[in-house]
């Protein structure tokens, strides 16, 4: 369980100064465009000793997944469903920002975006994971654990949380008026709606510029943070961190990301979830 410190070492002045005037002409340090996605990869099933598990590397942020099953009791308010619970942890390997201690405000807000996307989409039918309605339910916890933090840990962690369900697999279960035992060696898949597939595209603000996808040295001078969840056709969760967002800011924001979304839907799903 890690911290963020809350005063990273800043960007040094001439440094700051040549993003800022790269920006402006359109380009970026890295050599990507303004609305450029870094190079992602996607391995599904890393951990044997988990229920699901994937491993995800967008540009150099890496972010693993891995996927626990138990049994418990539903929530009240939920008597219907099983539950979903998201962590992030940020070891001080990930990056010399972080140093030991509890989970500070970021690392909470995002395992809070990357469940509340999942949840708002309908991807995961959690009906599905009702054993007993009202009695006995599967709890699914997703539990992301970040290796190299170089920025965008929204955007790597959600498609490394929904990589890891599609790799899930849920064992039987017998149930008995004493028990409910777990019959390890027959599973089934976990019941995915992919057209409602749910992605967020995390982009910045610096000075008059708005880019997709940063990476840590333009997060450290960003002016604000602003983070899209998309289903299908729908948005489903939006999480703004500070700054200022014009109206055409949104709008760009919107219209970028709903065309991204239907490219990167298909590449995963082709690639990546039907290869593995």
């Amino acid at each position: 369980m890690v911290s963020i410190t809350p005063s990273p070492e800043p960007l040094p002045q001439l440094r700051k100064e040549m993003i800022k005037k790269m920006m402006e002409q359109g380009r970026r340090i890295d050599g990507r465009g303004l609305m450029d996605f870094r190079n992602l990869n996607v391995k599904i099933g890393e951990i044997k000793t988990a229920d699901g598990s994937s491993m995800v590397s967008l540009g150099n942020t890496k972010v693993i997944a891995g996927i626990k099953l138990e049994i418990g009791q539903p929530f009240k308010d939920t008597p219907n469903e099983g539950a979903l619970i998201v962590n992030l942890e940020m070891p001080p390997i990930a990056s010399p920002t972080i140093e030991p201690g509890p989970p500070n405000e970021e690392a909470i807000e995002i395992a809070r975006v990357v469940d509340r996307t999942i949840r708002h989409s309908g991807f995961l039918d959690l009906k599905s994971l009702a054993i007993t309605p009202g009695k006995y339910v599967w709890i699914l916890w997703i539990d992301l654990y970040v290796l190299n933090h170089d920025g965008n840990l929204i955007d790597a962690s959600t498609i490394a949380a929904i990589s890891a369900l599609i790799s899930t697999k849920i064992p039987k279960v017998e149930i008995t008026e004493s028990e409910v035992k777990i019959i390890k060696e027959e599973k089934y898949e976990l019941k995915l709606d992919l057209e409602k597939l749910p992605l967020t595209f995390t982009y910045i603000k610096i000075g008059n510029s708005l880019i997709l996808d940063p990476i840590l040295e333009e997060e450290k001078i960003s002016d604000g943070r602003y983070t899209i969840g998309i289903a299908g056709d729908r948005v489903v969760s939006i999480q703004k961190a500070s700054g200022i967002f014009t109206i055409d800011d949104v709008k760009t924001i919107l219209n970028n990301s709903l065309s991204l979304y239907k490219v990167l839907k298909e590449y995963l799903i082709n690639n990546v979830f039907r290869a593995s």
